[in-house]
């Protein structure tokens, strides 16, 4: 065992493992409650129940995607990198693609299970490299930003800190009611942990939040805490049952969508987490094709289980500041993932209002690469804006991305660098305005 992971060579033990896989998944727990209630867009009240998406079965099929994507990257690729339903991703499923689009979330689900299937071609064949280089540098930060806003304003809007307003459209909520105090608590909590640098601060965060909720009767009590895993039966196998739906424009830009983010978000954790454990060699990531193998493969079970995109989470830090430092760490994450589906009962607890502060939170953590964009060209500033503001203002993360990337070959011509511009880019600005066009 530690031969194969090469503790010896990577200057670690069983010890500094375990602590940094329990580091990581507590760190990143709180995705195994806030997916569940984003999927099924809990915050929406007036959407019919009969089209929302199982809660209990978006659970275990959370734990165990994550457990295989975790495992996964342990065994194949032997880094301590964790994967789970990526934030962003699923509020792209839930608000842009059912909400936003009426699209049936088990649709959305097939749109998930072919575009982790492209990422899985494009992870061996080696194509993934030519279309990372064609989107440039701004978008990409800008598409992230973008995302991060977006969440931060999912998580206002659910908890009531902001409502609608019909002169306004929107503005700032009762701040005396009990659910919108109870967040606010929660946000500054949240905020205080993380300065002060508190491993698993958004989970503990969470955690203080519905202490507090269930003290002053804002939060049910659970009448257990260990119960039976939820069944599967809702969505599992629902994303190939529904294949034949995905032939139309609309599906294209979901999954383009779904497979681009998933895309970048993936590149940059690894890179991140990577040079911070120090295992990149003349800058460059050592197995990073079987990275991208077990990040893609986990995409696809976790769309035949019942959940959103799976990615590699940027928490997995706080698992190598505790001492991780190969595979070994990802698999003891990924056995906690495993554990955790028998504390279904928990859900109950775990309300909108509980989980707006962990979405504020990362939120603000999406926008920190903003200062790497070059403001001061104007060329690449304002598709980079626009990409970024689109996405809250349209609530809608696809119209963020068609909008940035329609205008970047705009700008770019027009500042005579249109040989600058990578052609895969011209082919999606032409697609994103057939979307346009045709939408309905």
């Amino acid at each position: 065992m530690k031969t194969f992971f090469q503790f010896d060579e990577l200057g670690t033990s069983y010890r500094n493992e375990i602590i940094g896989g329990l580091t990581t998944f507590l760190s990143m727990a709180y995705i195994l409650f806030v997916n569940p209630i984003t999927l099924a867009l809990e915050s929406v009240k007036d959407f019919p129940e009969a089209l929302r998406i199982d809660q209990g079965a978006v659970f275990t099929a959370t734990a165990l995607a994550s457990a295989a994507g975790c495992i996964l990257m342990g065994l194949i690729a032997r880094y301590p990198i964790a994967i789970a339903p990526g934030m962003g991703l699923n509020a792209f499923f839930a608000f842009s693609v059912v909400l936003g689009m009426g699209i049936s979330w088990q649709a959305a689900l097939s749109g998930v299970f072919i575009s982790g299937l492209i990422f899985v071609a494009l992870s061996l064949t080696g194509f993934r490299e030519k279309i990372i280089n064609a989107i440039p540098p701004e978008l990409k930060l800008a598409v992230g930003a973008g995302i991060g806003l977006f969440i931060t304003f999912v998580g206002l809007q659910g908890s009531g800190i902001i409502t609608a307003n019909p002169s306004t459209l929107v503005t700032i909520g009762n701040i005396h009611s009990g659910p919108v105090l109870l967040t606010i608590f929660g946000v500054i909590v949240t905020v205080i942990l993380m300065v002060l640098r508190v491993n698993a601060g958004v989970f503990i965060g969470m955690l203080l939040t519905a202490v507090a909720g269930m003290i002053f009767g804002l939060v049910p009590v659970p009448t257990q805490i260990i119960g039976s895993v939820p069944s599967l039966a809702p969505t599992f196998g629902q994303a190939w049952i529904h294949l034949p739906d995905i032939f139309s424009v609309q599906m294209l830009i979901v999954i383009l969508t779904f497979l681009f983010v998933g895309f970048f978000d993936t590149a940059g954790t690894l890179v991140a987490v990577a040079t911070q454990a120090g295992l990149m060699k003349e800058n460059k990531l050592p197995r990073a094709g079987r990275a991208l193998l077990a990040d893609s493969s986990s995409i696809v079970i976790g769309a035949v289980l019942g959940t959103s995109t799976t990615t590699s989470y940027v928490e997995s830090s706080s698992g190598v500041a505790a001492g991780a430092r190969s595979g070994f760490a990802a698999i003891v994450t990924g056995i906690l993932f495993l554990l955790a589906t028998f504390f279904s009962p928990l859900l109950s607890v775990v309300t909108s209002n509980v989980t707006a502060p962990a979405l504020i939170i990362v939120g603000a953590l999406m926008v920190a690469p903003l200062g790497k964009i070059a403001w001061d060209k104007f060329e690449v500033a304002v598709p980079a804006f626009l990409t970024m503001i689109m996405m809250p203002l349209t609530y809608s993360i696809a119209t963020g991305i068609a909008i940035g990337f329609i205008f970047y070959p705009i700008t770019m011509v027009c500042k005579g660098k249109a040989k600058e511009v990578h052609p895969i880019m011209y082919g999606l600005s032409v697609v994103f305005v057939l979307y346009f066009l045709f939408l309905k």
